[in-house]
Order: structure tokens, then C-alpha cells, then sequence
């Protein structure tokens, strides 16, 4: 009950109003008039009771020293103020502290739906053979060692060994690779994963809670559950602002006789610019970076991007955009040239599903050959594909899928090959009529803006880390593109938060930037993260802590910056408000200042930190 009312009076309308009776009781002070009840006492009941809740609940939970806090000195401050029958004073404190509040909280909401998303990805069912024969059952009903059946399109439900079939896997959910992995008998697959195009069976190898889909879900909310909230700045001045303040005001009280002066010295030592430092610079923080299409979720976010000296980066997607492209048409034979390659490798494709026949098939439109008829298509899962182009017989595939058809490889073209691999692409190899025609590669492309934004970071002595799950070729061969050094690769979920966790021990504050689901765990282990807004899977945009509505990197160099002005200028602002406070305090001694003229001094002070954090939104940061 107590808990309802205080929300309800802590509340954006109730606080409003709070501040309305408080310029009423200003103006009949001003105006030397009265009413029987100074409606100032409304703003002490409606802003100071949240106030007083959050000080006593403080003392009962918090463990030593944090249970003093902000609220308990401006508490003290209030009762003080009433004691001696200024209740003005007492209406104002208790107004600063609730507006502050609500600053902090407007910037401190954090998106909670990512968990629910990636839940859902669990699988609902599996197909258990069991004496030749199909059941549907839920995955909480399969066992170690079940033999489980994935038709194409089926999530697999369980992590297993494949023991029939062969078939291509989308495993993005767990590596972010952009390319459907190609499995057969012997190879491992993983919860969560897509079978996208032939029939397996699989032994079922960790199931339930110990499966890799539900370890990525364990990992997220443990990530989440660890990461310390940001104390307030305001709190933890306050441990030792609270004794000095009583100190001084016992002092005062007993030193000049005079109980005014012992309280005035109480409202002038409240934090007021203190508690409104932070909410506001980094409110007109986020308000500029809006504007240039970088979502910040929360003011922690901003204040943790600012001691951030470490930035890691998912490969696909992040520093590449994510789409396969034909990069080489390269022929072994001088009969046949690259028009030719691609109309017979074309012709075939445009009858398969795969993503890199799709690729190769999207560009053919763009080069325009005219195709040719094909007849007797096959498609091999997890191998490539087999027809008759033309009247001829062509194979189209891995370099397996040629070995399997004797098809002669020679040093030469193990060699080429061998360099196409290094540069991170894939190869699609083509054969007719026992003979090896040529290779078609398609490789993911490196975002333009991404070698300058590295360039950027490095020159303001930033550590970059690549953590990928794509195979070290290929991220060896963007990360040289880019200029990133320190590259891990081939790493699953926890092996990316294992990585973070290691640089976070050295003392190193990390950003991880991702896209994809896979990314999740990471992104929520790191100090601050940073998703694709666009591109990025929805999980990962509500894992993260800021996100590129526009997927553009070079707007982290930018981010940088602007996180290092907000910090910068809640740090001034602090120190101009102990400043102010200085003076008021050594005034409020001499009997300068009542409680009221006190309080509207160090109200001027919040007014203006509130100025200085507004020059933040039209500061040029770009």
C-alpha cells in the first residue's frame, strides 16, 4: 500500500503539481500576502513523502554505508526547515530531489523484451524415431542418445551428432555466420539452428537445460543479473556529505546560538545541482544523438560509453554488410571464358534455394546472359547440385561433391583455391563432363565506412578486438582490410562472453559492437554495447545498450565523443555545484542567508548545471 502511494505521488503529474503550489507560496512570499495554510505544505506532502519513503527504505535495506544517501540529508534538510517554520524551504528541497528523480528515471528505462524474444526461439517439438517409427514430442520429453529426425526447415531441437543424411545448417543463432554450414554424417549440430534444405537424423547428445540454445538464454540473464547498476553520483557524495553537513550544522547551531543559521547551513548542503548534474547532461546528450540516428537507451549507458577504452567488434554484418556477393569468375580451362562460367552455373542455380545460388543467380540478372534450358535437376544437400544444362551434364558444388564424382583437382587449382579460401570466400566449383571448369566466389563485403572509422579510433587510443564466429580465414582477411590486429575466430556465444570477461579482468572497460542473436550474450557481458539497428536481429538491438538506427559504424567514433563530453560535463557541473555550495554554507554561517534565500541560492546553482548540460545538444561532435 505504502509502496502504490508513493509511486503515484513520485509521478510526473503529481510532481507537476507539486511545483505549481510551490510557486504559489513564492508568490504570496513575494507579495508579503498569507493564507491560513502556506500552500507550500502541498509540495511537502506530495514530493517529500517519496522522499522520506526512500531514506528510511535505504537505512532498512541498504548495507553500511549506502544506507546513507541524498534522500536522508534533503530529509533532514525538510524536517529541519519545518522546525523552524520555514516551510518554504522545506516545499523547495523536496521539489529539486523529485525532479531529479524523474530526470534519472526517464533516462534510466531499459528495454526488458530481448529475453522473451530469444525464448521464443526455443524449439516446440521434435521427431523421435523409435523402432522405425515417427512421434511428435516436445523437446522436454527427449532424451541422451534419442534418434531425432529434422526435416528441411525444422529447427533442431537438441544439440546432436548427425548419423544419416546430409544438409546445410543455418547456424547464425549461434555463430552469426552469414552462409548456411554444409553437415554431414559425423558432424555436430547445435538447438536453435535451422535445417534449411535436406532430411537428417541426428543422436541426441545434450538436451534439455544443457543444450546450446538454452546455455544462450542461461548466459543472457546471467549477464543481465550481474551487471551492477551505476550508483548516483548524488549517493555517493552523499556518505560523506551527510556526516559533514551535520557536523557543520551542530557546530554553527552551537557556536552562534542561533538555530536558523544550523538549518540554513542543512538546506544550503543539500545536493540538489548535484542530483540534477547527471539527468540532464545526459539528457541533451541523448537528445543530440537522436538526431544523428544513435538510439542511447539510458544515461548509464552514455556515463559507461565515456570509460570505455576498449571496443569489440562482431565481424558479419558489423564490419561487413552482411550480404553475399559474386566477387570472382575465375575458369580453369581456356574453353570456356567468364560469360560462359556464369550462363551454365547460372542456368543450373536459378532451379536451387541456396543462399549462394541465389547469390549467383541475382547476379547473373545484373550481367544478363541469356540463360539455358536445364533438365534432370538435383540438388544434393550440403554438397551442391547436379543437371543437364543444355543437353550436358554439370555438377556445380564443394570441392567434396567433386572429389565424390572424380573429378581431377590439380596442384594449380588447390593452390587458387587455397588463395580464395585465405581472403574469407566461399567457392562454388564447377565440372562437365568430367571436367573442371572453373570456380564462381562469393564473399560477404566490407563496409565502406568501417576502414576510416577503425583509423578514427585508433588515433584516439582506442583497443580494437575482432570476436567472430566466422572461420579465421575470413576474419583474418577483413580484420587486415579494416586494421584490426587481434582477432578471434570460430567463436561460439560463450566463447565471445569468455573473451570479454578476460579483458574486463585486466582492468579493460569493453563496447562490444554486434548484430545478430548469436551476439546477445556478449553484448550484454560487456561494459556497453552497441547494436545494428536496422540490420540487427531484434534480440540484439534490445540486448544492447545503444543502437545504429542507420548501421552506420562511423557514427562510433562520434558516440565516443559525445559519451566523453557528457562525462566531461557532469563532472564540471559537480564541481561548480560544490563551489556554489562552499560560498552558500560560509554565508549561511555568517547569517547571510535564511533558510528561504538559501534554498533560492542553491536553486539558481541547479539552474545552472541544468544550462551548462543544455550546450551539450548543439555541440559539434561529427
Amino acid at each position: 500500500m505504502l509502496k502504490r502511494i508513493n509511486d503515484f505521488l513520485s509521478g510526473v503529474l503529481m510532481t507537476i503539481i507539486g511545483g505549481l503550489f510551490l510557486v504559489v507560496s513564492l508568490i504570496l512570499m513575494l507579495t508579503d500576502r498569507a493564507f491560513p495554510v502556506d500552500p507550500a505544505w502541498a509540495a511537502i506532502l506530495i514530493c517529500g513523502i517519496p522522499l522520506a519513503y526512500l531514506s528510511v527504505w535505504r537505512i532498512l535495506h541498504n548495507p553500511g554505508m549506502k544506507k546513507i544517501s541524498s534522500a536522508l540529508l534533503i530529509s533532514i534538510a525538510m524536517v529541519a526547515a519545518i522546525a523552524i517554520g520555514d516551510i518554504f524551504a522545506a516545499g523547495e528541497v523536496a521539489f529539486i530531489m523529485a525532479i531529479g528523480a524523474i530526470l534519472e528515471d526517464k533516462t534510466a528505462e531499459r528495454a526488458k523484451k530481448g529475453l522473451r524474444k530469444l525464448i521464443s526461439l526455443s524449439p516446440q517439438q521434435g521427431r523421435r524415431i523409435v523402432n522405425d517409427r515417427e512421434e511428435i514430442i516436445g523437446p522436454e520429453e527427449i532424451r541422451i542418445n534419442d534418434i531425432l529426425r529434422i526435416l528441411p526447415g525444422e529447427t533442431v531441437p537438441v544439440d546432436g551428432v548427425i548419423i544419416s543424411g546430409n544438409t546445410s545448417i543455418d547456424q547464425a543463432v549461434m555463430t552469426g555466420e552469414s552462409l548456411p554450414i554444409d553437415r554431414t554424417v559425423g558432424d555436430e549440430v547445435f538447438s536453435g539452428t535451422i535445417n534449411r534444405f535436406g532430411a537428417i537424423e541426428i543422436k541426441a547428445m545434450r538436451v534439455g537445460e544443457d543444450s546450446s540454445l538454452q546455455k544462450l538464454i542461461r548466459m543472457v540473464e546471467d549477464a543481465e543479473n550481474k551487471k551492477a547498476p551505476m550508483e548516483r553520483i548524488a549517493d555517493k557524495w552523499a556518505t560523506w556529505l551527510v556526516p559533514v553537513a551535520l557536523l557543520i550544522a551542530i557546530i554553527t547551531g552551537f557556536a552562534t546560538s542561533n538555530i536558523v543559521r544550523a538549518v540554513t547551513v542543512l538546506v544550503v548542503f543539500c545536493p540538489c545541482a548535484l542530483i540534477l548534474a547527471t539527468p540532464t547532461a545526459v539528457m541533451a546528450a541523448i537528445g543530440q544523438a537522436t538526431k544523428y540516428g544513435v538510439i542511447i537507451k539510458s544515461g548509464d549507458a552514455l556515463e559507461r560509453m565515456g570509460k570505455v577504452d576498449t571496443i569489440a567488434f562482431d565481424k558479419t554484418g558489423t564490419l561487413t554488410n552482411g550480404n553475399l556477393i559474386v566477387t570472382d569468375l575465375y575458369p580453369f580451362t581456356a574453353d570456356i571464358d567468364e560469360h560462359q562460367l556464369l550462363q551454365l552455373t547460372a542456368s543450373a542455380e536459378s532451379y536451387s534455394e541456396h543462399p549462394l545460388a541465389k547469390a549467383i543467380t541475382s547476379f547473373a540478372k545484373e550481367q544478363q546472359p541469356e540463360l539455358l534450358p536445364v533438365n534432370d535437376f538435383q540438388m544434393i544437400p550440403g554438397k551442391g547440385i547436379k543437371a543437364c544444362v543444355d543437353g550436358q551434364p554439370l555438377l556445380s558444388g564443394n570441392l567434396d561433391f567433386m572429389k565424390e564424382h572424380q573429378i581431377p583437382i590439380n596442384e594449380g587449382v588447390n593452390t587458387t583455391l587455397s588463395r580464395f579460401r585465405n581472403q574469407g570466400k566461399a567457392v562454388v566449383l564447377v565440372a562437365r563432363q568430367s571436367q573442371l571448369l572453373g570456380a564462381i566466389t562469393l564473399s560477404d563485403t566490407l563496409r565502406s565506412t568501417a576502414k576510416d572509422m577503425v583509423r578514427e579510433l585508433k588515433e584516439a587510443r582506442t583497443r580494437l578486438v575482432l570476436l567472430t564466429g566466422d572461420h579465421t580465414e575470413a576474419a583474418r582477411y577483413f580484420a587486415d582490410q579494416v586494421g584490426i590486429e587481434d582477432i578471434h575466430a570460430e567463436m561460439l556465444p560463450a566463447q565471445k562472453v569468455e573473451e570479454i570477461r578476460k579483458l574486463q579482468e585486466t582492468g579493460r572497460n569493453i563496447c562490444m559492437v554486434g548484430d545478430g542473436v548469436n551476439d546477445a550474450p556478449a553484448l550484454k557481458t560487456a561494459n556497453v554495447s552497441v547494436a545494428m539497428g536496422t540490420m540487427g536481429s531484434d534480440i540484439a538491438v534490445d540486448a544492447a545498450d545503444i543502437a545504429l538506427m542507420g548501421d552506420d559504424v562511423s557514427k562510433i567514433p562520434y558516440l565516443k565523443r559525445l559519451s566523453n563530453a557528457a562525462v566531461k560535463t557532469i563532472k564540471l557541473s559537480i564541481g561548480l555545484s560544490l563551489c556554489i555550495n562552499f560560498v552558500a554554507i560560509s554565508l549561511s554561517i555568517a547569517g547571510v542567508l535564511t533558510p528561504t534565500t538559501g534554498a533560492l541560492v542553491h536553486n539558481a546553482g541547479s539552474i545552472f548545471v541544468v544550462l551548462i548540460a543544455a550546450l551539450l545538444y548543439d555541440r559539434k561532435f561529427i
